[in-house]
């Protein structure tokens, strides 16, 4: 889950071509670690099922990175300052929240895989880590359908329909991803109950095929948020709008009103960085010029 580029414009994060660039990279990586975990979760079918799972942690580790850049792209929009989230509830319900418990969730998903694969290495000397391995399997799709939840809770004070569909596009594709991953992993809960299974055996058709749905629905979603992403930076009049009395306003009128020849001369560098960006682009020479030049 990522919504960098749907965040209130965040001045301290960066220059506006360093955030396009951040931004860009953030939903790219996104949508590659969606493509692994597909790929994963199909290689649960094939004769070698373990290194499925180890596709899979590689993918569960880049959405982690992925959602914990998120979550420090939104606290450098108020310079780490925990104490202005009390003044924001969307900064502390949703741009806050959001990228916590998606961390959370992965690391329990991955943990759960990882008991499991320790159990098939070792033996069957760490028969406790199935019960614990199950549960996490179920306990980090509920905080991705938590924060699923929490993402599609934004506030807007003016929007448009385009905005608001891109929105809703990248949201609803995780909604029901986690869904699917939360009911598979109870299901193959319920299944494993009455049969003495160990290791990868627990880990039923079921939950697979779940799984692999689950997966597709977050593919579409990393998908639908790259093209987000695309037409926020492309298309200057299609930006979401800056809440005011947030907590992004509060932090600089303080600025404003303790040091403002610092933040005044921060402005300026910032501005200075995009020109010297823009021009160090090689401009277009006109049609005119090329044929004076030539005579």
């Amino acid at each position: 889950m990522v919504k960098l580029a749907s965040a209130r414009e965040c001045r301290t994060y960066g220059p506006r071509l360093a955030r396009s660039r951040a931004e860009y990279i953030n939903a790219g990586l996104h949508l590659f670690a969606t493509v692994v975990l597909v790929c994963g979760f199909t290689a649960q079918f094939s004769w070698e099922p373990r290194s499925g799972l180890f596709v899979i942690l590689i993918a569960l580790a880049l959405i982690i990175l992925v959602n914990a850049h998120d979550l420090l792209a939104h606290l450098a929009g108020i310079d780490y300052r925990f104490s202005l989230m009390g003044f924001d509830t969307q900064l502390a319900l949703v741009e806050f929240s959001v990228p916590v418990v998606q961390v959370l969730g992965s690391q329990l998903f991955f943990l759960g895989i990882l008991f499991l694969l320790i159990q098939a290495e070792k033996g069957y000397g760490f028969l406790k880590l199935e019960k614990h391995a199950l549960r996490m399997l179920i306990a980090g799709p509920v905080l991705w359908v938590l924060g699923s939840i929490h993402n599609s809770c934004q506030i807007y004070e003016r929007a448009d329909g385009h905005v608001q569909i891109l929105q809703q596009s990248v949201h609803i594709p995780f909604l029901i991803g986690s869904l699917l991953f939360l009911v598979g992993a109870i299901l193959n809960s319920h299944e494993q109950a009455g049969i003495i299974h160990h290791g990868l055996q627990l880990l039923g058709k079921t939950w697979v095929c779940l799984g692999i749905c689950g997966s597709l629905m977050f593919f579409i979603g990393g998908l639908t948020n790259v093209v987000k992403v695309f037409k926020m930076q492309q298309i200057n009049g299609l930006r979401l709008e800056k809440l005011r009395g947030g907590a992004q306003d509060r932090l600089i009128q303080g600025w404003e009103g303790q040091v403002p020849l610092i933040i005044e001369e921060r402005w300026r560098k910032m501005e200075v960085e995009e020109i010297k960006a823009a021009a160090a682009s090689p401009a277009s020479t006109p049609y005119k010029d090329v044929l004076l030049g030539g005579t």
